[in-house]
């Protein structure tokens, strides 16, 4: 079966920096899309930021030109830069991907979330 492991998470002061990463791994073909959504407490999950096989990349408003989506494909691994960060940030962070399993069909995984605390 697919699965997804985040890690990364913490505590972290008002105005710095935190990286997450999310790995999958079993029996995966390929890809097709991996993200970040985040959830708070009383608030609905939302989406932080998704990036595609072919490279595009999706931010929501909140956090354009303070967060970075990337991946390594070898690794089949994406990464969330997160600069700048405010306490309106704090929540529950959750990696979601669209897999093609080895059987050709897609899945969609989700992981079980690390907690992102930005306070001082």
């Amino acid at each position: 079966q697919v699965q997804l492991v985040e890690s990364g998470g913490g505590l972290v002061q008002p105005g710095g920096s935190l990286r997450l990463s999310c790995a999958a791994s079993g029996s995966i073909f390929s890809i097709n899309l991996m993200g970040w959504y985040r959830q708070a407490p009383g608030k609905e999950r939302e989406l932080v930021a998704a990036i595609i096989s072919g490279g595009r990349k999706n931010y929501a408003d909140s956090v354009k030109g303070r967060f970075t989506i990337s991946r390594d494909n070898t690794k089949n691994t994406v990464y969330l830069q997160m600069n700048s960060l405010k306490p309106e940030d704090t929540a529950v962070y959750s990696c979601n991907a669209f897999v093609v399993a080895d059987n050709y069909r897609t899945l969609e995984v989700w992981g079980q979330g690390t907690l992102v605390t930005v306070s001082s």
